[in-house]
């Protein structure tokens, strides 16, 4: 790994995980006009990103990033964007409580397009036909043109991220996300829930916090600590055409204006690999994905290529180990770090480890799995006296049945009764997100 580096540098590297574009011609216009559009994000956000995950690496923050599997051309409109955006700041606010710490919010919202596929193939009675990779590379239908690659899907992904960012930083900013709207924010399916009531709880705890502010003579009318939010964007940088054309040049670094934050999938870790040589270069806070089988050696590999300055802020690890596994892969990662004296932020993923197969076909993960993961993931940490940073989900606004058990008692036989929405991976649903952040609460 040479210092040499350049947004075009990674495709000297062998990249997986990347489609084969029939037209190639068509791929480099469309690659051409990405690069003369504006930015979707500007450095200076990033650069507060990172300054933000610092507080998290040295124990003084918490970190919540979560939101759709994959983000869909058909479903996209204001409901799903804000509703996404309303259970993080639900789960915001609970865990504030319990934690006594700022919740830095990330969403996986405005470029979490593309998804890594185990199988380059799939066949459905006697048909076999390319895999669906997300809808900026090709389309869901099971159908011999809509699975073809089509570099088109790139300019859809980048005009209706930058009307996402339009619509999340109006919410952000503009009262919705004001604290004294915590009883608004419930959504009309969790009102029935177990739910509802433990977040009225909360809610009325905070109504009560800010009056005494108020009698104490403290302004909760138009404080921007109270009214707005600071929210983040983030995604996998898996398709690398995409990522290249929209990375820019301030004062000498480059970033990737595609997000706020970018990470590396465990798919695509390879040292040597394409996705590696793209991301360390640019200087956006990174996410790297640690599955069960990476080394401590790998590890640190890994970490002096993405952060060799061991820059605080600048690269979070995220387990994503299954529940039966963290509590033995994790704490030689942990205790390498450590050794090293190096500075990251702890994420824990307990979704993609936690995925299983139904008798009757679904893809789904049960909520009791997920649970144990994050709990043994803070029980490691508090047993090697380090800092659990974050938590990372996949997850949804809707009243989709996706992931069973729960308060909810969702079973496999739910699955099939038309609620089962994703297009890639089964999701938590409100209720079950916001009863994950009480249990974690109790934890």
């Amino acid at each position: 790994m040479t210092n040499s580096w350049h947004p075009k540098s990674w495709r000297l590297k062998k990249a997986h995980q990347l489609p084969e574009y029939p037209d190639l011609k068509k791929l480099a216009e469309v690659e051409s006009r990405l690069a003369s559009y504006p930015p979707l994000i500007i450095a200076a956000e990033a650069k507060r990103l990172k300054d933000r995950l610092a507080q998290v690496a040295n124990g003084k923050a918490f970190l919540l990033q979560g939101g759709d599997c994959a983000e869909s051309f058909n479903e996209f409109n204001r409901d799903v964007i804000r509703d996404n955006f309303r259970i993080l700041l639900q789960m915001a606010a609970i865990l504030t409580f319990s934690a006594k710490l700022p919740i830095i919010k990330i969403g996986r919202v405005a470029g979490q397009f593309a998804k890594p596929r185990s199988n380059d193939s799939e066949t459905r009675n006697g048909v076999t036909l390319p895999t669906y990779r997300g809808d900026i590379i090709n389309g869901f239908e099971f159908r011999s043109e809509s699975r073809i690659p089509d570099p088109n899907r790139m300019e859809r992904a980048y005009l209706q991220a930058a009307a996402t960012l339009n619509l999340v930083r109006g919410l952000a900013r503009e009262g919705y996300a004001d604290l004294k709207q915590v009883h608004a924010w419930n959504l009309s399916f969790v009102e029935k829930s177990p739910q509802s009531a433990r977040y009225d709880k909360v809610a009325k705890r905070l109504d009560e916090t800010l009056a005494f502010m108020s009698a104490m003579g403290m302004n909760t009318e138009n404080n921007a600590q109270i009214r707005e939010v600071e929210f983040y964007t983030s995604h996998e940088a898996l398709l690398l055409p995409y990522e290249e054309a929209l990375t820019r040049q301030e004062d000498l670094d480059w970033y990737d204006c595609s997000a706020h934050m970018l990470w590396c999938g465990e798919r695509t870790r390879q040292l040597d690999g394409a996705h590696v040589e793209f991301l360390r270069g640019i200087k956006n806070p990174i996410g790297l994905k640690c599955g069960p089988n990476m080394s401590p050696d790998d590890l640190i590999r890994l970490f002096d290529v993405l952060n060799p300055d061991n820059e605080p802020g600048r690269l979070t690890l995220i387990p994503r180990m299954g529940h039966q596994r963290v509590e033995e892969g994790l704490p030689p990662l942990i205790r390498r770090i450590q050794r090293e004296g190096r500075k990251a932020v702890w994420c824990c993923d307990p979704m993609h480890g936690n995925t299983i197969n139904t008798n009757n076909g679904y893809k789904t993960r049960p909520f009791s799995y997920i649970l144990e993961e994050v709990q043994r993931f803070f029980q490691v940490h508090e047993s090697e006296g380090t800092h659990a940073g974050g938590i990372h989900f996949e997850l949804t606004g809707r009243d989709v049945i996706e992931c069973i058990g729960g308060d909810q008692a969702i079973t496999e036989d739910h699955l099939s009764k038309g609620l089962y929405e994703t297009l890639c991976d089964p999701r938590l649903n409100a209720s079950q997100a916001l009863e994950l952040a009480f249990q974690l609460c109790r934890s």
